[in-house]
């Protein structure tokens, strides 16, 4: 009797065994939201744990009206390159860079009352940008269509309105399909429910499926990778450094615009978007920058290449490229790149320079900064300037920007000049005393 049990239950888990080991691994991936770096760094990720869990199928959940193009190119190109079979369930919406992951995938599915296509590039405000722009687009969707077997020029028409299909898309209009008319033309495979329902459909009746959840660190990413809080982040980090070099000393600014930094090119850096060249070509423009206020009189080209080089080194950070090949990213992705980060050093400037001095009034930021006064009767005095020095003459010891120490018969005094910057060496005249403060001229 005990040596029945034992047959059966090694029966039992040879038979579950089997069962599992027959089982077809899935993954699954969803798309539900605007193609940005998150779901970049979404599909990346998913596609690295399908390889490792040895699935060999992956399908995506899509309901997205579009996002970025480059973006959606790269999400493109990893699913052309895998080597897993791509199955993509439409669940209501494939807009722009939704049509375009799409038809990468090897098959298509739609639920009832569907739509894919509509894939004109626009701007943020919804208007289509020029024929350069749609021009690649239109290669982009051309070539995908051709790689998976599919009608190239329906790919065009979804977003040219002026690539006509008979009996499909009239001219003037840019070309959407419903589930039926996709399954018509071949850009579909056909209609399912759901997931399941989708690969029994394939013939996949009995899968084991795995999905992708985003992590915390994904949606932290993915948050302060979007375009919208880079701008803020890049108003507080030019807003910072404007701050700590018009009050020198103060160091909360200085403290703001480099969590500000960190949180800007932290994320971007382990996306792989920002180099090590473009951090270090930002560092070295506001080097520049503070060499040319502090140690180089007047405003030249130790200014001009520091601002130039914090503006390439943020703007590069925010696109694909490789040094300055750009040919990973769009016209329209650069140009986007460098507007934000030039909008928003300009708005870091003029709100610096319009609530700068209430901020700085604010009781939170006074108990920031050291507020003791040196009181006479405590013991502190001021050194009042001799009379007699009035219009004495002597040398700039050090530079006068405008303030520093001048040298009259060997003696050493705090001056203000009168006169704009002064060389150390040149020779002053000192030409009134006001509030204690010896003034100079150049004599």
């Amino acid at each position: 009797m005990k040596i029945t049990k034992n047959v059966a239950l090694f029966l039992l888990i040879c038979f579950y065994g089997s069962h599992l080991l027959a089982q077809t691994k899935v993954y699954q991936l969803n798309l539900k939201e605007e193609i940005n770096p998150a779901a970049w760094r979404s599909t990346k990720k998913a596609f690295e744990a399908a390889k490792q869990s040895g699935a060999s199928v992956m399908v995506i959940d899509m309901n997205t009206y579009g996002g970025m193009l480059d973006y959606a190119d790269s999400i493109r190109t990893k699913i052309l390159n895998s080597k897993l079979k791509t199955i993509v369930y439409i669940d209501n919406n494939a807009a722009s860079a939704g049509a375009l992951i799409s038809i990468a995938c090897d098959k298509i599915y739609m639920v009832r009352g569907a739509s894919i296509g509509a894939a004109s590039v626009v701007n943020g405000n919804g208007e289509v940008l020029p024929e350069k722009y749609q021009s690649y687009m239109r290669g982009l969707m051309r070539t995908t269509a051709q790689a998976k077997g599919r009608d190239p020029k329906i790919a065009e028409a979804f977003v040219d309105p002026d690539v006509e299909v008979e009996n499909i898309s009239e001219k003037g209009k840019v070309l959407t399909l419903t589930t039926n008319e996709a399954i018509a033309n071949g850009f579909c495979n056909g209609e399912a429910v759901s997931i399941n329902d989708v690969l029994v459909k394939e013939g996949i009746s009995d899968a084991q499926i795995t999905q992708y959840h985003p992590t915390t660190t994904d949606f932290i990413i993915g948050f302060l990778t979007n375009p919208a809080v880079s701008s803020v982040l890049i108003i507080f980090i030019i807003g910072g450094i404007y701050f700590e070099l018009q009050s020198p000393g103060i160091g909360f600014a200085l403290l703001v615009a480099i969590v500000a930094s960190l949180l800007f090119f932290a994320p971007l850096y382990i996306e792989g978007l920002a180099a090590n060249w473009e951090i270090l070509l930002f560092v070295a423009g506001i080097v520049l920058l503070i060499l040319e206020i502090f140690l180089i009189p007047g405003f030249g080209i130790f200014g001009i290449l520091g601002i130039i080089f914090m503006v390439i080194g943020l703007a590069m950070s925010l696109i694909l490229n490789n040094f300055f090949d750009l040919s990973f990213s769009g016209d329209q992705r650069i140009t986007q790149a460098f507007l934000i980060v030039l909008i928003s050093m300009i708005a870091a400037i003029a709100l610096s320079v319009i609530f700068g001095g209430n901020i700085l009034k604010t009781s939170a930021f006074k108990r920031l900064v050291l507020s003791d006064e040196q009181q006479s009767n405590q013991g502190y005095q001021v050194k009042k300037p001799r009379i007699e020095l009035l219009g004495k003459r002597g040398f700039a010891k050090t530079d006068l920007r405008p303030s520093g120490r001048i040298d009259i018969d060997g003696e050493w005094f705090d001056a203000v000049s009168d006169d704009g910057y002064i060389e150390h060496g040149t020779d002053i005249l000192i030409s009134k005393i006001e509030n204690y403060n010896l003034v100079v001229r150049k004599a």
